[in-house]
């Protein structure tokens, strides 16, 4: 709004039309998201303008929104990734915890710093009858709220154990202080960037997510271990872990020989002549 003041903020807004949006729109054709973001502040002044009667009409309507960018967003981490960044923060460092709650629990930056011992409980494992130690938690997104329960895996637990962890929560700063969201996100950037890995806390989410899906879980599976609502990420996520497994299984037929018989090659034992013929 205070671009457009700058360089309108004495017009009439009656005077406005639709193809004065437009133009708006144009001039940041090269940032879609300002685009974006300039056409949602004219809907809404225009919209109350219409509704409180300062305005017979709405120049927004009909305006279409700027197509994105394709983005495959944050780059997912690859196993030599893990492999460097545990190589530079062994087990009984803050950094190490920090990688693994996020690599064996998935759990969103948001909820990353505030999981810990009091989300913990016993419970018997319904298939093999044993005691196991489960972390439950909510999570939040769009507006809805997701209960998620998973098992801590040993490699976590052995991780846990050798921390150092916070009184409240697993992630925790120097002299076990708790973290922000934001100072969680740009401390683990660091930590990776040290090890020679220039990605975010969120990349590590994928790799659990590829890992499990690859590992054969289902869709179902993955919405209860990553807290989604709907399918739509789960599929994304089997649905290339299916692609590999079918590549796996129908390599061979590229073979050009499939299904030829092989022709034996003449016996050494017939002494070749290479005069002329008879």
């Amino acid at each position: 709004m205070l671009h457009v003041l700058e360089s309108a903020g004495v017009e009439p807004y009656g005077q406005i039309t639709s193809e004065t949006i437009e133009d708006g729109k144009s001039r940041r054709r090269e940032t879609p998201s300002q685009a974006r973001n300039f056409l949602d502040c004219m809907r809404g002044l225009f919209r109350w303008a219409k509704d409180a009667g300062h305005n017979k009409t709405d120049p927004t309507l009909g305006v279409k929104n700027p197509k994105k960018r394709r983005s495959k967003g944050f780059p997912a981490w690859t196993e030599d990734d893990v492999e460097a960044y545990q190589r530079k923060w062994p087990l009984g460092t803050k950094e190490r915890v920090w990688l693994d709650v996020l690599l064996y629990t998935g759990p969103r930056r948001g909820d990353v710093v505030k999981l810990g011992k009091q989300h913990e409980r016993m419970e018997v494992d319904p298939y093999t009858g044993a005691t196991i130690r489960v972390v439950s938690f909510r999570t939040e997104k769009g507006g809805e709220t997701i209960e998620v329960t998973i098992p801590i895996l040993p490699v976590l637990q052995t991780t846990l154990d050798a921390g150092p962890t916070g009184d409240l929560a697993y992630v925790c700063g120097d002299r076990g202080t708790p973290l922000t969201k934001e100072s969680f996100g740009n401390a683990f950037s660091a930590a990776a960037r040290a090890a020679g890995v220039k990605k975010s806390a969120h990349g590590v989410r994928k790799i659990a997510a590829t890992t499990a899906a690859d590992n054969g879980a289902t869709v179902h599976q993955l919405m209860s271990i990553f807290g989604w609502k709907t399918t739509q990420m789960a599929e994304f996520y089997t649905r290339e872990a299916n692609r590999k497994r079918l590549a796996r299984e129908a390599i061979h037929t590229l073979s050009r020989t499939l299904g030829q018989q092989t022709i034996p090659s003449p016996s050494r034992s017939v002494p070749l002549t290479l005069g002329k013929p008879k």
